[in-house]
């Protein structure tokens, strides 16, 4: 049995990219696993039958992470189908473009409800299912600490708010033994953002490795902040970006 034998975890928007890659390393690692997903029930159930090949429990859960109802749902369906919650991972996530001149408020209030209003609520919820030494970890981007290029300033305003509040969460939930991180990826290969789309080489250029990040990689750096040797790492970000903000 792996590290996190025993272990639930909770990966939002793990039906796809970085959130599935997290889902199944998780498994890989001991944890039973339920993840959200909003409109492919399809590759969510794929990435449930690659948890369950690993031996662990898995569930998909159909959630707009938009609507704070549902958010709170599936938080609770995820700890009604694996007895609690030991590990959260916000990772559902938009890729908000355009400058400040095209961006309207409706863009601004779709993109703050995924990336903090239901950080928020997700959190909130799953104190309750959740018990001491549990581990609360939120998926930022590298653009929250740096912003090389015009037309992503409301993805960055939003990435950016995970650290502060990340920052306080682990000051509150600090007496329970609950450590809140943020893991903050670069250019990473997946279906939203790929290796070989457009602008795709000026991404890679950006890195001091030159190349695009995995997936795996970036789950890699959740499996540490989900893992009993990273207890006394709190409040922190985690930049995994290839060197981009060097």
């Amino acid at each position: 049995m792996g590290v996190l034998g025993g272990k639930s975890a909770l990966v939002t928007g793990g039906g796809r990219g970085i959130g599935a890659a997290i889902a199944e390393r998780l498994a890989n690692e001991g944890a039973d696993v339920a993840l959200t997903f909003h409109t492919s029930s399809a590759r969510a159930q794929e990435v449930v039958a690659r948890v369950e090949a690993a031996g662990r429990a898995g569930v998909a859960l159909h959630a707009d992470m938009t609507d704070p109802s549902a958010v709170s749902a599936a938080v609770d369906g995820a700890a009604a189908a694996l007895g609690r919650v030991d590990i959260l991972v916000n990772n559902a996530g938009v890729f908000p473009y355009g400058g400040i001149d095209e961006l309207t408020l409706d863009d601004y209030e779709a993109t703050t409800a995924v990336h903090l209003r239901a950080v928020f609520v997700a959190v909130k919820r799953v104190l309750g299912h959740m018990p001491d030494g549990g581990r609360i970890i939120s998926i930022g981007s590298n653009l929250a600490e740096h912003v090389p290029a015009p037309g992503i300033s409301l993805y960055s305003l939003s990435k950016s708010g995970l650290i502060g509040f990340t920052k306080g969460l682990a000051r509150d939930l600090g007496p329970r033994g609950i450590t809140a991180n943020v893991v903050h990826p670069g250019s990473t290969d997946t279906d939203m953002n790929p290796a070989d789309g457009e602008g795709a080489e000026q991404q890679r250029a950006q890195t001091a490795l030159g190349r695009y990040g995995r997936a795996a990689e970036i789950a890699g750096a959740v499996a540490y902040l989900a893992a009993p040797e990273s207890g006394f790492v709190t409040g922190t970000p985690i930049t995994v970006d290839g060197g981009a903000n060097a």
